[in-house]
């Protein structure tokens, strides 16, 4: 009995020798020059090796590998090659990604009952073909559901020809949106992002294949559609293997699930070893292939790494209670082998996890597997939820795809001292954001409340605006601050332009404004003693006093000849008749004065010649008077400045005054880049100043201003802080163009929406026009100015004005004097000289000064004895 048992057992054991070969031959067919599939060539190479060092799995078996290199476009020569490899003695084929090589594979491998193991994301598998790819039908159902948590209205797809992760029927049956499907390859890309962007759609599915992504991102960049408003979804499930470095700090939404979890400790050690093997195949020049970088893999090879495992586990599982039979196949017989149909089903039937997590299959689909959701945060790629064909979709961290603003974030603020903008305390006892106080901090201070962010506040290191040089084409300030990313907003009295707008970001303007000009006010007009005769131009007095000398002299002319102005002095008197001309020399004088002051005398024209000349005076002297007086009132009550400039024009035109504005500023932009001719030749006449025009502070070209013959030109916001507080400065003109502050972001920035609601709610609310009156028109500081509504009422007339009124009057009462002392002393010379001219002329002044006396008047005393008696 006891050798029976014996032989019994020894059979037994050669039964189990019979039923697992020493070696099992596999096949695998790549494409030839595909840089992607070498990785894959060598994840297959490493799992053959792994398997057959373990000996854990197949502790009797050891596997080897036939590889054959085909072309995408040679159908015929990938049968050759792989009937090739049947007649070899393969008992398994490793297809390629091509979906019509793996047709043309799969069809010879069904034939002969060989299994065909894929990796390629297709709906459509043979009888003895296996998928380790996720189910095309499950991966539809990851996106759906994805594009329903984010809630998209409308999206665009881009999918290249012969490829594509998602079913695009069954995507767009399955949501309600606005879909825009649109066909690419690489020459096309550029035109249909384009499309995409003037159309608004700012949601993009991107089902392209990996090898050209990177194209595609380039023409992103340059499309300018890396911004925080769109929503890029890729299919590809290597997107942490992409290049993102340009994408990484614009807040550009990349979502896209992943395959493989590189944070996984068994990843990370396979990663690891199959680094060591390849640092092995380098050395031993077996092969050229290296790993695309040290730290990740890609989902291809790690499918292909899990393919031959799952081939592996398989056959492990069928040698354990069946015998392999190993048979000579050949495709021109087309016998199909007995043992591939066994195989094929304990392959269908593994369950293991891999590189690309759980595996399990469902007549040839693999319906067992975890996708990661990742999204593209500042500086990495961070899980923000799975997905699995149970669970479905399970988000995370929900606060990354929405509202961002809510979390507890510090931002960078960036500034310039500018008064009343931001201004800044040096005393030791202020740190921090406490430095810093004006009209743009309290603004910032008020957003921040509204938005939900604390801030840290500092200044730009080079101390300008922002401006970019036309020679280098690099920018300064605090827009090249905003590009780097060294800031998240730059607050202050930043003017929002065309070129800072292409580069970075601004919110709505919380001001409005534009360019005007700054100058000293004139002095006023010197007043002179004889300011009342400015009315008419020196010359029309000239023409004045000639027609009054004119129309005298005519009248005593005329007079003269005309007999109807003479008459008898004593017309009673028949025996003397003396008769008399009215109009003398020194008579005509004094009716043409006369009518000329409006005042008349008691010498009238009676021949009909004398009074149209008179008719023609008046008429004269009328206009001239209405005249005079109409104007006099305007230069005696209007003070007069002298003003050598109106406006930009003006400016322009002379050289006498220079001008110039801030440096590296806005200002300076506009008329650097203006077309208008006046502004072009500002911008020369500035740009070639010696020494400069330009002033580095708004402080320096106030202080120039003050200095005397410069204009400063400057943003009227600005200009009307510094007039109000100083009342030597003025405005020259209006504004030269039309703009805004706003606050800047670097492109693509979450907080933009954000603060532009939060400035709108404060306009309408009135807090910025209060913070504006608060450090505009704080009557503590404004100087003391005439109003123009008080200017408009006459000024009171003051000496300097009128004062050459009474020098005339005096002097032409010292003129009567004198003519009167002429003529007492002519009278004196023809009277009899009992007396000198001085006793004469006192007795004179003595009875003259006498008005109430009785007594005879001197000369009439002495002259007659009768007049004696008479009162007067």
């Amino acid at each position: 009995m006891g050798n029976t048992a014996l032989l019994s057992l020894l059979l037994t054991s050669l039964a189990q020798v019979e039923s697992a070969p020493p070696v099992i031959k596999i096949g695998a067919l790549f494409p030839k020059h595909g840089a992607q599939q070498s990785y894959a060539e060598l994840a297959f190479k490493y799992a053959v090796y792994r398997i057959n060092r373990d000996k854990s799995l197949l502790p009797d078996t050891t596997l080897i590998y036939d590889i054959q290199y085909v072309s995408k476009y040679d159908s015929f020569d990938a049968v050759q090659k792989v009937c090739s490899q049947v007649e070899r003695g393969v008992q398994a084929i490793f297809s390629p990604t091509d979906s019509v090589l793996a047709t043309h594979i799969n069809s010879i491998c069904d034939a002969l009952d060989i299994p065909d193991i894929e990796r390629r994301s297709d709906t459509k598998t043979q009888e003895f073909s296996i998928n380790v790819h996720p189910s095309q039908q499950y991966v539809n159902h990851a996106f759906i559901d994805v594009i329903r948590y984010l809630n998209w209205t409308k999206f665009g797809i881009l999918y290249e020809k012969d490829y594509g992760i998602i079913e695009l029927n069954q995507l767009s049956r399955a949501v309600q949106a606005e879909v825009h499907i649109r066909q690419v390859s690489t020459s096309t890309y550029l035109t249909v992002l384009n499309e995409f962007k003037n159309k608004e759609i700012h949601n993009i599915i991107v089902d392209t294949n990996s090898a050209d992504i990177s194209l595609l991102l380039k023409n992103i960049l340059q499309q300018q559609m890396n911004e925080y408003k769109y929503h890029y979804l890729f299919t590809s499930f290597d997107l942490e293997t992409f290049d993102l470095e340009d994408f990484k700090y614009n807040f550009v939404n990349i979502t896209s699930y992943r395959l493989v979890d590189m944070s996984d400790v068994a990843v990370k050690e396979i990663l690891k070893d199959i680094e060591t093997y390849n640092r092995q195949v380098l050395k031993h020049n077996e092969s050229n292939f290296h790993l695309k970088n040290a730290v990740g893999i890609e989902t291809n090879p790690a499918l292909m790494y899990d393919s031959v495992y799952v081939f592996a586990i398989g056959l492990q599982t069928l040698e354990q209670s069946h015998t392999l039979h190993l048979s000579n196949l050949t495709c021109d017989d087309e016998v199909p082998w007995n043992g591939g149909l066994s195989l094929i089903n304990y392959i269908n039937a593994v369950e293991w996890k891999g590189l690309t997590g759980p595996i399990q299959f469902k007549e040839g689909q693999r319906v067992q597997f975890k996708l990661d959701l990742i999204k593209l945060k500042q500086h990495s790629i961070v899980k923000v939820g799975e997905w699995t064909p149970q669970g479905h979709l399970n988000i995370t961290e929900p606060s990354l795809f929405f509202d961002s603003g809510s979390m507890n974030v510090t931002l960078v603020v960036i500034t310039i001292l500018e008064t009343p903008y931001v201004m800044m305390h040096y005393e030791k006892n202020f740190t921090g954001n406490e430095r810093f106080y004006g009209f743009c901090v309290d603004i910032l201070e008020t957003i921040s409340h509204e938005v939900g962010f604390d801030y840290i506040l500092d200044l730009v290191p080079d101390r300008k605006y922002g401006a970019k040089d036309p020679e280098t084409g690099q920018w300064n300030g605090m827009v090249a601050q905003l590009m780097k990313y060294k800031a998240d907003l730059a607050v202050g009295s930043m003017t929002i332009t065309y070129a800072r707008e292409s580069v970075i970001d601004f919110t709505k303007p919380f001001m409005n404004l534009g360019i005007s000009i700054l100058f000293k006010i004139p002095t006023s007009e010197p007043t002179r003693l004889f300011s009342f005769m400015n009315p008419l131009a020196i010359e029309i007095w000239i023409y004045v006093l000639a027609a009054y000398f004119l129309v005298s002299i005519t009248m005593f002319v005329v007079a003269k000849v005309s007999p109807i102005e003479w008459r008898a002095i004593h017309p009673c008197d028949l025996e003397n008749i003396t008769i008399s001309n009215q109009f003398s020399i020194s008579n005509s004088f004094w009716f043409t004065i006369g009518t000329l002051m409006q005042q008349g005398s008691d010498i009238h024209p009676k021949a009909i010649s004398t009074r149209i000349i008179s008719g023609i005076w008046w008429f004269f002297s009328l206009i001239i008077v209405a005249s005079y007086t109409a104007n006099l009132a305007a230069f005696l009550t209007v003070e007069r400045m002298i003003t050598p400039i109106e406006n930009a024009e003006d400016l322009s035109s002379q050289t006498e005054i220079s001008y110039g504005t801030l440096e590296s500023g806005s200002t300076m932009t506009f008329f650097r880049d203006s077309m208008i001719e006046t502004y072009k030749k500002m911008w020369r006449s500035m740009d070639n100043k010696k020494p400069s025009a330009f002033t580095s502070t708004y402080e320096d070209g106030i202080e120039r201003v003050k200095q005397g013959n410069y204009a400063f030109l400057m943003e009227s916001t600005m200009l009307d802080y510094t007039v109000q507080r100083n009342c030597n400065l003025t405005q020259i003109g209006g504004l030269l163009d039309t703009k805004g502050y706003g606050i800047a972001t670097p492109k693509g920035s979450p907080w933009r929406d954000k603060i532009s609601l939060a400035i709108l709610e404060l306009q309408e609310k009135g807090d910025i026009q209060m913070l504006y009156d608060k450090w505009w028109k704080n009557t503590d500081e404004t100087c003391t100015r005439k109003s123009g509504k008080k200017q408009s009422k006459a000024n009171a007339l003051g000496l300097e004005s009128i004062g050459g009124v009474f020098v005339v009057l005096i002097a032409g009462i010292l003129v009567a004097i004198v003519v009167a002392f002429f003529e007492f002393w002519i009278n004196f010379r023809n009277r009899t000289k009992t007396r000198s001219l001085w006793l004469e002329m006192l007795e004179e002044l003595r009875y003259a000064l006498r008005c109430m006396s009785k007594r005879q008047r001197p000369e009439l005393s002495r002259c007659c004895s009768e007049c004696q008696n008479l009162p007067y």
